[in-house]
């Protein structure tokens, strides 16, 4: 099926998460805090307490790209390490409370957008766009992990030279 590029799925995804990224990191900005700390926050406010390796899971970020947003938002006291009661070695990351308020404004800033977004569409449209987005997210996520699960084949294979001598498409 051959579809005009401003109407398959993937570039109208890109281009909503495009334009309500800027939007928000507009209004954001503006706080002095980022939209990737913000959903670090926004986290930590729906399961206080987690570890660092959990936040970054949830988040789907890498441990190392975490721990510095982490850092700066315990530098501006936004969050805080604790170590965890049942075992020292473990640490888990917390809201202060000089976090709520942001986490509050943002995600009425958050709710203006998906407002603003959604306008167009009726109560039952944004219900049935929830449940096909989170279908497909589900979807590739599973996909994701069956292929990081799955043995990578031997450098003999024709798949793998083909892979090897491939031209890239864009630099």
């Amino acid at each position: 099926m051959h579809t005009e590029p401003n109407r398959r799925i993937s570039f109208l995804t890109h281009d909503i998460a495009r334009r309500s990224r800027y939007w928000f990191d507009a209004r954001a900005r503006s706080r002095g805090i980022t939209r990737p700390q913000w959903r670090v926050l926004i986290s930590l406010a729906a399961a206080e307490g987690p570890t660092q390796s959990e936040l970054a899971e949830m988040l789907d970020v890498e441990r190392i790209t975490l721990c510095r947003m982490v850092d700066r938002l315990a530098e501006a006291g936004l969050v805080e390490r604790r170590a965890d009661p049942a075992d020292r070695r473990v640490w888990r990351i917390h809201l202060t409370d000089r976090a709520a308020p942001i986490v509050s404004e943002l995600s009425d800033i958050a709710s203006t957008l998906e407002e603003r977004v959604l306008a167009p569409l009726t109560t039952t449209q944004r219900e049935t766009l929830s449940e096909l987005l989170s279908i497909v997210r589900d979807h590739i996520r599973e996909e994701d992990e069956r292929t990081a699960n799955a043995p990578r084949p031997s450098p003999e294979t024709p798949a793998t030279a083909a892979a090897a001598t491939a031209v890239p498409i864009i630099d």
